[in-house]
């Protein structure tokens, strides 16, 4: 294995592993601070490490966003930042216990998702066989949440807005990821930096609102001070050196590569869930299968249908 596709790896791995921890920190976090002020906390924090980054590898003018599409970035940066991280800790948070481990399982099934992203802003319907495995995804999927137990949908107790939220969170990082190919001409320091910043305008935002209707309330100091670990873990760690990684190492072994490390999440967030106390049930266990299954998969036929259609092109270039 050449050494730049090792590092590519290496870096992806780095993402994955730090975001599959990050669940199972957040479950201990949200006993003190809500989802909404955790969030807004997390990114200050973030987007500090990512303007210092940025300034130092582009200099002070990447900050300039004269003639740019900045709504767009706005927009993109609120479903990334604000969607993502109030809907998914939100989803945790009303699980219970077991949030970090359904929570990771949504998470590997965002390349899947995309596909059907891509679908409706783009008119890229995928192939019967990515559709079928889509499908099997979402069974395994729906096995972690309900345990095995189908029938649970049906029941009026079933915890449909805590999974609604984990599901729509996810599809808000979908867009958030496909949005970068909007702007081409940035590089991924940028992207990252610019949209956390815009996307936090709507993050303190809807917090305001919320803290000023009655909804959420000011954390006291004593429960920021219990987060601190917490806060700098899931800013710092999953979120600058886990995005950061995860850019970088797919540039090296390419998205198609990349995207199979996605399931190192849910191994993960099992693995420290199970250390600290909170067993996986067998039909949790059965339903990160699945869905790992479904994902390898189609990574698998989407790299036979590019051979195929690669051998086609080559043979109408010698006809």
């Amino acid at each position: 294995m050449p050494v730049q596709y090792l590092l590519g790896s290496i870096f992806c791995l780095i993402a994955t592993v730090s975001w599959g921890c990050m669940f199972p920190v957040m479950t201990q976090a949200l006993k003190h601070v809500d989802p909404f002020n955790f969030t807004a906390i997390r990114y200050s924090i973030a987007v500090i490490a990512f303007l210092i980054v940025l300034v130092k590898r582009e200099g002070i003018a990447a900050l300039n966003l004269k003639n740019e599409r900045y709504v767009l970035a706005w927009l993109f940066g609120t479903a990334g930042f604000a969607g993502f991280g109030f809907l998914v800790f939100l989803g945790q948070e009303m699980s219970g216990p077991t949030g970090a481990l359904t929570a990771s399982i949504m998470m590997a099934t965002m390349p899947l998702i995309s596909l059907l992203v891509n679908w409706l802003l783009r008119g890229v319907k995928p192939p019967p066989v990515s559709i079928a495995l889509i499908v099997l995804s979402f069974i395994g999927v729906v096995t972690v949440i309900t345990g095995g137990d189908f029938f649970a949908l049906f029941n009026t107790q079933f915890r449909f807005a805590a999974n609604g939220c984990l599901i729509l969170g996810a599809l808000c990082w979908v867009i958030y990821t496909t949005g970068a190919s909007y702007f081409p001409k940035w590089s991924p320091y940028r992207y990252t930096t610019m949209t956390t910043l815009l996307g936090l305008v709507s993050v303190f935002a809807i917090d305001a609102v919320l803290i000023a209707s009655g909804h959420v309330a000011i954390p006291a100091q004593s429960a920021i001070i219990a987060v601190v670990p917490h806060l700098l873990y899931t800013a710092l760690i999953a979120g600058f050196v886990g995005v950061l990684g995860w850019n970088l190492g797919n540039r090296i072994v390419t998205p198609m590569n990349g995207v199979l490390f996605m399931d190192v999440v849910p191994l993960t967030a099992f693995v420290v869930s199970a250390l600290t106390g909170t067993i996986p049930a067998r039909a949790q266990i059965i339903g990160a299968l699945i869905s790992a299954s479904a994902l390898i998969l189609n990574n698998l036929y989407q790299r036979r249908r590019l051979a195929m259609q690669s051998v086609v092109t080559l043979q109408k270039a010698k006809a």
